[in-house]
C-alpha cells in the first residue's frame, strides 16, 4: 500500500515502473503467500510417488557371453578369419540376434507366447501375436560388444530371476544353432554331392577291373604286364636277339665257306682255324655260361636250362658236324651252313611273329591297366578329399563361442528406487511451487507487494510497511 512517512523523502521513480510481465519479487511473494500448499503438494507428490515405487514390478537381467574366435578357418574355404572385418562381422551378429531366425525358436522354446510379461498389451488379429512376442523379447534384450571388440555380451530383463537366465541362455543356444547350420550346411550339402561322385567313381573303378579280368581270361594270361622297356628286354625279347645273332653267325659261316669252295681247298690245321668253328666253339662257350648263369638261378628242369641245353647240344653237333665236314667235304659244310641259315631264320621269322603278338596282347593290356590306375587314382584323391569334407560337414565349426552362460540374478536391475524417488521428490517440489503460482497469477491475482503496482499499474510506491522489509524498495 502507499502512504507518507515522517522525515522519508519520496523515492526516486522505480526504473521499471512501466514494464510489464513479473520481477523476482513478485513471484516471491506469491509463492511466499502459499508455501503451506506448496508444501502439502510436495508432501503428497512425494508419498504417492513412493507408493507407486514400492509396487512397481521388478526386473531382473542376467547375462551371457561370447568370444569371436578368430583362430577358426572355414571349413569348405580353409582360410583364416579376416580380422580387418571384425567390427562389422559383430555387428552384423548382434543384429541376427535382434532377427526373428534368432527370436522365433526362442519363443517356441520357452512358449513365450503364452507368458503374459510378453503378451502384455496385444490387441489384434492372433496370427500377429508371434511377431508381437518376438517384438517385444527384442526390446528386453541388450546385447553389447566388449572393449576387446571380440566379446559379446547378451543381456535379458524379466520379471523373474530364472526366466531372465533362461531367455539370456535360449538366445545363445538358438544364435549358435543358426550359425552352425549357416556355416556348416554347405559343407554337407557338399559332402551329398561328393557322395554321389565317388558313386560313380567306384564303378568306373569296378568297371575297369572287370575289363583287366576279362582280358586276362581270354588272352589265358596270370597277370598282364606294361609294353617292356626297350631298354631292359623281357625273355622272349631276348631270345628274339639271340636267334637273330645266331641267324647273323649263321649266314657269316654260310659265306665263308662259299668264299672257301671258291678258292684252294684248306690244310687240316686251317679247318681246324677256320671261322665257323670259331664261330660255333665262341657260340658254344656263350650257351654255357648261360645254363650255368641260369642253373644257379632256376631249376634244372626250367624252361630256359631246357632251351640253353638245347642250343647247346645243337651247338655241339654243329661243331662236331662242321668239323667232320669241313674235313671230308667243304660242299656238304657249305650245305650243312644253308640248312642252319634257314632253320635260324625260320626261328627268327616265328619269333618275330610271337613277340609282335605279344606286343599287341601289352599293348592292349596295358591301355586297359592305365584306365584302371587313372580311375583308381581319381577315385583315391577324391575320397580323401571326402574325408575332409565329412570332418567339416560334421565338426560343428562355429566362429563364435560361449565364454559363460547366463545365471538367475540375485538382486533386480530395475526399477532404481532411490533415483526414482529423487525424482518423484524434484518433481513434487516443481508441482507444489508452479501450481499455487499459476493459480495466484491466473485465478487469485493479488497485490502482494510494490512490484505489483508499479509494474503492473506503473504507480510509484513511496513507502511500504509490513513484516517483510526484504521485498520492500527505497523508502
Amino acid at each position: 500500500m502507499s502512504g507518507s512517512s515522517a522525515g522519508a523523502e519520496p523515492p526516486d521513480a522505480p526504473e521499471h515502473h512501466t514494464q510489464g510481465g513479473l520481477s523476482p519479487a513478485q513471484l516471491i511473494a506469491i509463492a511466499r503467500a502459499y508455501w503451506k500448499l506448496s508444501a502439502v503438494i510436495w508432501l503428497c507428490v512425494t508419498v504417492v510417488a513412493a507408493v507407486a515405487i514400492k509396487f512397481m514390478p521388478k526386473s531382473y537381467t542376467a547375462m551371457a557371453s561370447l568370444i569371436v574366435d578368430t583362430n577358426n578357418k572355414d571349413p569348405l574355404a580353409g582360410e583364416d578369419f579376416p580380422i580387418a572385418l571384425l567390427n562389422n562381422y559383430v555387428f552384423t551378429q548382434v543384429e541376427l540376434m535382434h532377427s526373428p531366425v534368432v527370436l522365433a525358436p526362442v519363443v517356441s522354446r520357452l512358449n513365450l507366447v503364452r507368458d503374459p510379461e510378453f503378451t502384455a498389451g496385444f490387441r489384434g488379429d492372433p496370427n500377429g501375436l508371434l511377431d508381437y512376442v518376438e517384438n517385444s523379447l527384442s526390446k528386453s534384450l541388450q546385447i553389447d560388444q566388449g572393449r576387446g571388440g571380440q566379446l559379446l555380451y547378451v543381456a535379458a530383463s524379466a520379471r523373474q530371476p530364472t526366466r531372465a537366465a533362461d531367455i539370456a541362455n535360449a538366445v545363445v543356444d538358438a544364435y549358435l544353432d543358426e550359425e552352425r547350420r549357416r556355416i556348416n550346411g554347405p559343407a554337407g550339402e557338399r559332402a551329398k554331392r561328393y557322395g554321389e561322385q565317388l558313386t560313380e567313381l567306384r564303378a568306373k573303378v569296378a568297371a575297369a577291373q572287370e575289363n583287366v579280368a576279362t582280358f586276362r581270361k581270354q588272352q589265358g594270361l596270370t597277370e598282364v604286364t606294361a609294353v617292356p622297356d626297350p631298354d631292359n628286354p623281357d625273355a622272349d625279347t631276348q631270345e628274339l636277339n639271340n636267334l637273330e645273332q645266331n641267324l647273323l653267325t649263321a649266314q657269316n659261316a654260310r659265306r665263308a665257306l662259299e668264299a672257301r669252295l671258291a678258292g684252294e681247298p684248306s690244310t687240316s690245321d686251317e679247318a681246324l682255324q677256320s671261322p665257323q668253328i670259331q664261330q660255333l666253339q665262341t657260340r658254344l662257350q656263350t650257351l654255357q655260361s648261360q645254363l650255368a648263369e641260369y642253373s644257379a638261378s632256376y631249376g634244372p628242369q626250367h624252361p630256359k636250362v631246357l632251351v640253353i641245353k638245347s642250343q647247346i647240344e645243337t651247338t655241339q653237333q654243329s661243331l662236331s658236324a662242321e668239323i667232320r665236314n669241313l674235313r671230308e667235304n667243304t660242299g656238304t659244310q657249305l650245305s650243312r651252313a644253308k640248312a642252319l641259315e634257314d632253320n635260324y631264320s625260320r626261328a627268327v621269322d616265328s619269333q618275330r611273329a610271337k613277340v609282335l603278338h605279344l606286343r599287341e596282347i601289352q599293348g592292349e593290356g596295358a591301355k586297359l591297366i592305365l584306365e584302371l590306375e587313372s580311375a583308381q587314382s581319381v577315385y583315391k584323391r577324391a575320397l580323401d578329399g571326402y574325408d575332409q569334407i565329412m570332418f567339416a560337414a560334421v565338426g560343428n565349426y562355429n566362429n563364435v563361442s560361449v565364454v559363460s552362460l547366463a545365471t538367475p540374478p540375485v538382486t533386480a536391475t530395475k526399477p532404481n528406487k532411490i533415483k526414482l524417488l529423487l525424482m518423484g521428490m524434484v518433481a513434487g517440489l516443481g508441482v507444489g511451487i508452479g501450481g499455487p503460482l499459476v493459480y495466484g497469477l491466473l485465478f487469485n491475482r493479488r497485490l502482494r507487494c510494490r512490484d505489483d503496482i508499479e509494474r503492473s499499474f506503473g504507480i510509484p510506491v513511496l513507502a511500504q510497511f509490513g513484516p517483510s522489509p526484504e521485498l520492500s524498495g527505497p523508502a
